[in-house]
């Protein structure tokens, strides 16, 4: 499964008063992203109310997807007016790895309007498989996100790379399309690392931000369901993502070996839920109140 699956949600708009959380136990608490993808329902049928719902919730910055696009710049937009940072998008890859000007801007253009919009991180989200298919895909890749990197450099932009579970499938050798990136990435470009899909990967969260140190610019915060065989390199189903807390992945060990690697932003993200500014209400609350 990948960023673009879609199930039919449905949610209802909350009214959050935030002094009913705890105060928060860290700095990224006090400072929690969320990864408005998990929203993308909500915000297809009514943006401005759901950017002022996470405002309620407590989150103090977002993460937007699909930069630069008119609806992100109206995330954007709509976040800095209820006063929450925009600092990091999930941007239109495929300006940097499959370029067509014809349906997309250049990265010249997507580093200009981001550099514009104040944004200090542009993330790619995901990968085609073509971009993936072997090792030599992924080392491909990797030479062009380090191009990428360091064009975004040169414009006061950091570049990452945001994973799923696929890149540590076991490829010819044993290695793996992660063993490509964290060989052959350059200190410009970066790991926006999502625990989850670590977990689904086989991987243990806590030792890869260890592992990784100083070469993570963000986390992703997203729980799996109880019981789900890892590593697992097929099908996800929606029912297997989980609000935090109620999962498998504990988020207090994760968050102190994201504070001793660097790293400077935290995002809560929920690919799947039936009610998403429930789900991320509810995981917020779990984070603030623990």
């Amino acid at each position: 499964m990948n960023r673009r699956s879609f199930i039919q949600q449905s949610t209802g708009m909350l009214f959050i008063c935030p002094s009913i959380a705890a105060k928060p136990q860290s700095d990224y608490l006090n400072n929690i992203g969320i990864q408005l993808y998990s929203l993308r329902k909500p915000i297809n049928e009514n943006l401005k109310q759901t950017i002022d719902e996470v405002a309620r919730m407590g989150y103090k910055q977002v993460e937007p997807y699909d930069f630069p696009s008119s609806k992100s710049l109206d995330m954007i937009k709509r976040a800095k007016e209820k006063g929450m940072q925009v600092n990091s998008s999930h941007f239109q890859w495929d300006s940097l790895l499959n370029p067509d000007p014809k349906k997309l801007p250049s990265f010249e253009k997507v580093l200009e309007l981001a550099h514009k919009n104040e944004l200090t991180d542009l993330v790619v989200p995901y990968l085609h498989t073509h971009n993936r298919v072997d090792l030599e895909a992924y080392q491909k890749t990797a030479e062009l996100l380090n191009r990428g990197a360091e064009q975004a450099k040169e414009a006061g932009i950091r570049l990452a790379y945001h994973n799923h579970a696929f890149e540590f499938q076991p490829m010819l050798g044993g290695k793996t399309g992660y063993d490509v990136f964290i060989r052959s990435f350059s200190p410009d470009m970066f790991f926006e690392l999502d625990v989850f899909w670590v977990k689904v990967g086989g991987v243990d969260p806590v030792s890869q931000i260890h592992y990784l140190k100083n070469r993570i610019s963000q986390l992703h915060l997203k729980d799996l369901r109880s019981g789900f065989k890892c590593p697992n390199f097929g099908k996800v189903k929606p029912e297997d993502f989980e609000e935090i807390g109620d999962g498998q992945i504990p988020m207090n060990p994760i968050l102190k070996a994201a504070d001793s690697a660097g790293v400077v932003h935290c995002h809560i993200e929920q690919d799947h839920s039936p009610s998403p500014l429930s789900s991320m209400q509810k995981s917020l609350l779990h984070l603030t109140s623990g």
